[in-house]
């Protein structure tokens, strides 16, 4: 079986080289021209922006042509394709796969909506992908991926609503009044796969420390993996990772930096955890010696 996923996963290079993971390109559209956003750093990606204001630039998801080529690929050799992707409720990628895959061979190309992104995807196709190594079968697989999705938290805060606006993404007058206020919203991906707000916070201090509240609330004494991750500002990562430290029973903990595709649209001011209950992940994960 061979695993694929889009960039949005925020998966580090080593792993998707060590597990085998196959990663389709989510782009980013620049005045100068399309990029692969795998092929940028994330602070290439923030100076690019700051460079560009007021403009911002616009990302796309991988088309159904291109993610059916690379469907065909892995099935001419014998591979059960499982393609494993940023949630439906924010991206058109899910239904891109969906359409390549019928048009290559529904039979041997199954597709997976983990209805959240970033770190929480990165749950899910890390599962996949060491339990399909371990020679688990598709529907065991399923199985563990819909408890995964189930139990895992992804919250974030944004130290401005600047760069959702440039988007497109939030009003305009919106924006202004949170600049005015000085607030930083708590955002989390609910279960249908969308953002809701959690609250505003008019500090970085209380916004982590509401974030911390937040999630010690859910997961109580329950042993937990925390994936901190941020944009650019790796202080105040540090410090939410000691804030959960704190208040979570932390079994595995780590500091990531967030896709630039999801960067273009927040700015370099986002700091936020993906947490799961460990007793849902595999044993054996990449790195671990």
């Amino acid at each position: 079986m061979k695993i694929v996923t889009d960039c949005a996963a925020d998966m580090p290079p080593g792993e998707l080289e060590e597990l085998g993971i196959v990663q389709a390109p989510l782009y980013i559209h620049f005045p100068e021209g399309e990029v692969n956003s795998a092929d940028l750093g994330a602070d290439e990606v923030y100076d690019r922006l700051e460079a560009m204001q007021p403009e911002i630039p616009t990302t796309s998801q991988p088309s159904s042509g291109l993610l059916a080529t690379l469907y065909r690929r892995l099935v001419a050799v014998g591979e059960h394709v499982f393609s494993i992707h940023i949630s439906s409720g924010l991206s058109g990628t899910f239904r891109s796969a969906q359409v390549a895959a019928a048009e290559t061979a529904p039979e041997k190309v199954t597709v997976w909506d983990t209805l959240t992104l970033s770190g929480g995807e990165r749950f899910q196709v890390l599962a996949a992908a060491l339990a399909a190594r371990a020679g688990a079968t598709l529907q065991a697989i399923q199985e563990r991926l819909a408890c995964i999705r189930r139990e895992t938290e992804v919250v974030y805060m944004l130290e401005t609503l600047e760069y959702l606006a440039r988007g497109g993404r939030i009003g305009r007058v919106k924006a202004l009044a949170g600049a005015l206020l000085h607030l930083k919203p708590i955002i989390r991906v609910d279960s249908d796969g969308k953002y809701s707000t959690v609250a505003s916070a008019r500090t970085l201090s209380r916004a982590l420390e509401t974030i911390a509240t937040h999630l010690s609330e859910k997961f109580g004494q329950i042993p937990v993996w925390v994936t901190v991750l941020h944009g650019r500002i790796a202080d105040q990562a540090e410090a939410l990772a000691r804030l959960l430290g704190e208040r979570l029973t932390i079994a595995r903990l780590e500091i990531l930096r967030i896709s630039p595709v999801l960067g273009v649209h927040t700015g370099p001011g986002i700091v936020g955890a993906a947490v799961v209950p460990m007793e849902l992940m595999p044993i054996s994960i990449p790195g671990d010696r």
